[in-house]
């Protein structure tokens, strides 16, 4: 596929030219700069506690007919793992997946996860290569650089709009901002479990491919989520929405001082000196550690709501503690979306162009408001 440079002025321009008014999503209505944006949000999905176990893939149809059911919705983003780290990476299985997904009646964004690329060296999910494993994501679910899936969207693709400086910028198709409601939005390959830095492929020596992997990728990434805030800034956007699969202060059963998810740092790093020089609301979306979690982990001891069944509780730990890094970042927000257990369920996420005031509440932060939406799954037969 030729690459085509496109430099930051153009993808400025794309993000003035591409207002929401322009497209009608299937005869949903359509939502201006001036409008309420409806998004649904969800990850960890299907999961199987092995490849045997279809429930969630079977009960997706009608999971999907919940979100299409909501006439508020006209935009679908994916937090990425698209089957449990229990189950075989395949390309026919992320076929199915995208097949799946063409059902959607709004457009969708999605990022992958670590499950269908990084972690498929494991044995559990059949030790297959990482690097073909994104290939077939790539190939499957971004088979047209810069537009979503489901439903066309205009979207600017790092695919289009790397910098000339770094030319294998070129490969991370799968990274896309735009501009809606006020907003920029921007996704990054940040897969989780620790940025696939901990876990040697196939269990042995770190390879030269994986150590490349990683350096190409997070200073991919990086650049990418420059190129986003700088968008943002020439726009005069109202706020910035990041979306990510990695839950990078999840602990995940680890100590702390084994630096399981030390090399998240630099991305928090950069999401915190931008957000503070933003100086307005930025909301990180993420999945990975599969429970609900509002909260603010750039700043120690904030407000935070954590799922408690069908219900939310005050968290019984402050993931700030997971990186104390002395930042004090109080225009910054994060939502953890539920997955991978019944009940299946998305995060009705709304924008309202209006309020940028960065004020939290355990379900609002400046122009956004969210709830879960609950769909269970069917009876067994």
């Amino acid at each position: 596929m030729r690459k085509l440079i496109l430099p930051l002025m153009l993808s400025t321009s794309v993000f003035a030219a591409t207002p929401v008014q322009a497209h009608s999503f299937n005869d949903k209505t359509s939502h201006d700069a001036r409008d309420a944006l409806a998004i649904a949000v969800f990850g960890d999905s299907p999961y199987g506690t092995k490849d045997a176990d279809t429930a969630q893939f079977d009960a997706t149809p009608a999971f999907i007919k919940t979100i299409n059911d909501d006439r508020d919705v006209s935009l679908v983003l994916n937090v990425g793992d698209i089957h449990s780290g229990k189950q075989t990476c395949s390309q026919a299985y992320d076929q199915s997946i995208y097949d799946l997904w063409t059902a959607f009646q709004s457009p969708m964004v999605y990022t992958p996860g670590d499950n269908e690329w990084t972690d498929c060296h494991k044995s559990k999910e059949g030790g297959l290569d990482p690097l073909a494993n994104l290939g077939y994501v790539r190939d499957i679910f971004f088979a047209t650089p810069g537009n979503a899936i489901a439903v066309d969207k205009p979207l600017i693709s790092q695919a289009q709009a790397y910098d000339a400086n770094y030319p294998t910028d070129a490969e991370y198709v799968e990274n896309v901002m735009w501009g809606q409601a006020g907003a920029v939005f921007v996704t990054l390959n940040v897969p989780g479990g620790s940025n696939n830095d901990e876990d040697n492929w196939f269990g042995l020596d770190r390879t030269q491919a994986q150590t490349d992997e990683i350096l190409k990728r997070t200073s991919a990434n990086l650049r990418w989520l420059d190129k986003a805030f700088a968008l943002a800034r020439t726009n005069h956007a109202r706020a910035v929405v990041i979306q990510i699969q990695a839950d990078m202060w999840d602990l995940d059963g680890h100590d702390p001082k084994d630096l399981h998810i030390a090399n998240y740092r630099q991305f928090i790093d950069s999401i915190a000196l931008h957000t503070t020089a933003f100086g307005k609301p930025v909301l990180l979306l993420n999945g990975d550690s599969h429970g609900y979690r509002s909260d603010n982990p750039l700043a120690k001891g904030a407000p935070c709501a954590a799922e408690n069944g069908a219900t939310e509780a005050a968290c019984s730990d402050d993931a700030y503690d997971s990186h104390p890094n002395g930042y004090d970042v109080k225009n910054f927000h994060r939502i953890v979306v539920h997955g991978s257990v019944a009940p299946m369920e998305w995060v009705k996420l709304m924008v309202k162009p209006g309020d940028s005031d960065g004020r939290a509440s355990a379900s609002s932060f400046g122009p956004f408001s969210w709830k879960r939406m609950v769909q269970a799954l069917p009876p067994a037969p």
